[in-house]
């Protein structure tokens, strides 16, 4: 499945406090539980916090899917860009 990441503009977000970011990362995943069960298959894998912004790793099969599971959460999309994972062991 590929892989994007969603980059979205989100004041203040490096200062959440740690429930905050729990909260928030619950919705998330029970969103995603409700899109599983309607065969919209799409997976968070992880995001990184920045001061201002959050970068999120999602599979799914299309940008515009991405896009239909943030609004579900409310959440802003202002960039999503498909990705491939180059690693250490990329030439092992």
């Amino acid at each position: 499945m590929p892989r994007f990441v969603i980059e979205r503009a989100l004041p203040e977000i490096g200062s959440a406090d740690r429930d905050a970011l729990r909260g928030a990362a619950q919705k998330s995943n029970g969103v995603l539980a409700e899109m599983r069960a309607e065969k919209k298959f799409i997976q968070w894998e992880h995001s990184y916090v920045a001061a201002n912004k959050t970068f999120c790793i999602y599979d799914g099969p299309h940008p515009e899917a991405i896009r239909r599971a943030a609004e579900r959460n409310g959440l802003p999309v202002d960039r999503i860009t498909k990705v491939s994972v180059l690693d250490p062991y990329f030439y092992r």
